[in-house]
Parts: structure tokens; sequence; C-alpha cells
């Protein structure tokens, strides 16, 4: 069968992009590896949509949680993510929960019953020199179509095995502790919110990082190097108890104006300092310079939140460390998620750099819906940056700052802020703006 577009990959986001458009009477080829002599380290079977790792979709929430509220998104657009984890679900309270293997099979089977779908099982090991395609082969991407990746990107515009640093929200960080200056107050603009530690603060956290649980490597992590400035800052303070001083947590030329004198009325230096540099345009989220971590979760946020001005800190995402392929879109890819040398090229799911199952099969959708159009002849009408996928595909394709850009979950940190409300109310307030602009956005988008 000849095919409209070409889906590579047949996870959340592929199988999602490919429902989406076949429904469409689109012609689509979607290519899955698995069952056709290509495997993974992390996949068990050769099921479409197979859940990795665990099998929740998280909260169900669509009125405090932004991920509830990408949920409720997805099912107004027909999502078959959705449809399949309503007749999969399994009790799990406020959380959408699945059984992971008739989810697959929902999946599979609603695809397989449209008839301008061709599923083929094929490994695919170069990007296609024309024809529309979508590439969404996730993070364990096979090594062949990786190196075509980077060739066409550049090699460093991929990650392999990424550390990464816990961010926070704005809102969360005590100023009346912190201060804003340069990084080690050099030059004029001051970007950088700083948490200073006296002797014995910092002596209790270097202990606390050594302490602390760390989560364990998995298997085919083991062997694997970590990037080059990304070492845990575990690892970093198992080097030596001042290592963290002369580096990550170096004090030099920040006069702390939280304790000036008369004798010093710029302040004193503090005998350690925690750095944050903001993370995303809007200014929401602030990422904990050279944090990358291993620590457990619950260690982490115990952990962190010992940090002068970070007591009450709210986290966005947590730290981690581990095996990933993901593209720097903010620089690579355009608004409409297409490889900007190669346009006829679009990525989808996790290899954009989106984090999690729904955010993953969001952007296959939105994927799907941004290639409809085209095929259409249609202009494009983007999601409002208000709704949860508005903002996440605007954090993906460009919002994001692109020098600390890591893979990332739904967040209303990632939404346009909202004045004048107070804060026990301010998720819901996200929720009914995001609902009210979905409402004028779907019918532009169907029409």
């Amino acid at each position: 069968m000849t095919h409209d577009v070409h889906i590579i990959g047949g996870g959340l986001a592929g199988s999602e992009a490919a429902w989406q458009l076949a429904r469409r009477g689109f012609k689509v080829r979607l290519s899955e590896m698995r069952g056709g002599g290509g495997a993974t380290e992390a996949h068990q079977t050769q099921a479409l949509a197979e859940l990795v790792c665990s099998n929740s979709f998280r909260s169900d929430d669509d009125v405090s949680n932004a991920v509830g509220l990408l949920h409720h998104e997805m099912r107004a657009l027909d999502s078959l993510t959705m449809a399949a984890a309503g007749k999969a679900e399994v009790p799990a309270g406020s959380a959408l929960a699945v059984d992971r293997d008739v989810f697959s099979a929902e999946v599979e089977n609603a695809l397989a019953s449209l008839p301008n779908l061709e599923i083929v099982r094929e490994r695919i090991d170069t990007l296609p020199e024309a024809g529309l395609t979508i590439v969404a082969t996730g993070p364990l991407t096979a090594a062949a179509l990786t190196q075509s990746i980077g060739v066409a990107t550049g090699a460093e515009s991929l990650a392999f095995f990424d550390a990464i640093a816990p961010i926070v929200y704005r809102d969360s960080i005590d100023m009346d502790v912190c201060w804003m200056a340069s990084r080690w107050d050099r030059g004029e603009t001051k970007d950088y919110i700083n948490c200073p530690m006296n002797a014995e603060q910092y002596a209790a956290f270097h202990a606390g990082l050594i302490a602390g649980e760390k989560t364990s490597f998995k298997q085919w992590e083991a062997n694997t190097p970590y990037f080059n400035g990304c070492m845990p800052i575990e690892v970093m303070a198992e080097r030596g108890f001042e290592t963290l001083r002369f580096g990550p947590m170096k004090p030099v030329g920040l006069d702390n104006p939280h304790d000036a004198t008369p004798e010093y009325p710029k302040g004193r230096w503090p005998h350690a300092v925690v750095q944050l540099r903001q993370d995303n345009k809007l200014g929401t989220l602030w990422n904990m310079v050279g944090f990358q971590t291993k620590l457990k979760h619950a260690e982490q946020v115990r952990l962190f939140r010992t940090i002068p001005g970070l007591e009450n800190a709210e986290f966005a995402r947590l730290g981690g460390l581990h095996r990933n392929t993901f593209l720097n879109s903010p620089i690579l890819l355009d608004r409409q998620l297409r490889l900007k040398t190669a346009p006829h090229i679009r990525f989808a799911g996790q290899i954009t750099g989106c984090e999690g199952y729904v955010e993953s099969a969001a952007i296959g959708l939105v994927a799907a819906l941004m290639a409809a159009r085209e095929l259409a002849g249609r202009e494009w009408q983007a999601p409002p940056p208000t709704t949860a996928l508005g903002a996440l595909l605007a954090h993906i394709t460009g919002d994001a700052e692109a020098d600390t850009y890591q893979p990332m979950n739904i967040n209303f940190g990632l939404f346009p802020p909202l004045h004048d409300v107070k804060k026990k109310s301010r998720k819901q307030a996200y929720t009914d703006r995001a609902k009210q602009d979905l409402q004028l956005w779907v019918p532009l988008i169907a029409a």
C-alpha cells in the first residue's frame, strides 16, 4: 500500500499519531522494529504501545493537576491512548492506572481495524530522504537510526546518558533568604537566584549527600559513562569535603545583601551557595545549577529542602540519571515539530524531550494533527499556550532554554502565569482557563 505518511516507531506516540491520521482517511505506514528483527534493552514484548516502566498514567484530576488536564484535552481530541486506558483501567485512587497487557491489546485492535493503516514489522536504519515522516522511536532509539539522526542534526544534539538537575517553581523560593546576582557576581545582569549556606549547614548538607539513598542502575546503564559536565552531585561530594565549594557551590564574589553590616554594607560571602538559573522564558521554573543527582526522589525532596531559602520548595522535576535519546528540540525543530534542515520529517514523543507516557502520546497526537493539516493544504492552528497541549508544545519547540534542555513532564510552570489569583486556587484557575480556550480551539482544528 502506498502511503501519505510514514510513522517510524510503534510506541505510544507513534500509535497515537497513526490513529489520528488513519481515522481521518490518510494512508499510513507504521513501522515497528520489534517483531521485525529489532529489540530494545527495556521492552519485553512485541506489542504496540507497550508500557515499559510503570502502569500509571498519573493523576486523572483535571481540576487541579496538569497531567489530569492533559488527559481531559486528549479525550476531547478522540485520543486512542485515553480510550484504551479507559478500557484497561485498574483501581488506583485518583490516578489512572491500567492493565498493561489489556492496554496494548486495545491499542493494537483499534489500529488493526483501520483499513488504510499498514503495520509493518521492520527496522528503519536511516531517515527517509523524502516523503512526509513522523519519527516516534522514543528514548531507546536503535543505534543505526540514532546515528542517522545524529548525522542530520549534529552529534552534539543527541543525549545518550543524561544527568538531570531538579527544577523548582519560582514562587516557592523564599527571597527573604535568597537574592539575585550574576553567576559568581560577574557581569551586570542579575540572572541567578542564590541560596546561602554557613559552614555548619554546608557540612550537614555534604553528609546528607554521602549518606542519602541512591537509585540503583539498571543493567544496561551500569557501564555507560557520564556526560562531561553531568557528574552527579553526590559523586562530586564523594571526591572530597571541599569539592562542591570549588565547583557548583562556589561562593566567590557573591555578597549576600541579607548579611550586611556597617563594616560590609554590601554583605559578606557565604560559606557555600546553591545557585538556580531560569529554565523557561516565563520565569516560572528555575534549575538547580550543577545538581544532577541519582538520589531517590523522596531523599531529594528531604535533603534539598534543608537548603536555606528552599525550605518550602515545590519541584516541577526531580533529578535523575538514565540512558536517554532526545533532541535539543528548541534549536532543531520548528514550531510544527519539523526538523529545520529536513522539514519533511517531524519528530514526536519522548525523542523530542517530553517525559512520560501521556506527554509522549500527546505530542504524537499533535504531530498527527499537524501532518493532517499539511496534507489537506490547510493552515496549522497551534493549540493556545494556556492549554496543556499548547504549553507542552511551546516548551519543546522554542520556549525552553536550549542550553539546559532536558526531558520534562507537563506541569503548571509551563503555562503563562496567572496574576492576582490566590495561590490555593491557582491550579483550578489554570485548568478553568485551559478548558475555555480548548473549546475555542478544537473546532478550528477539526474544520
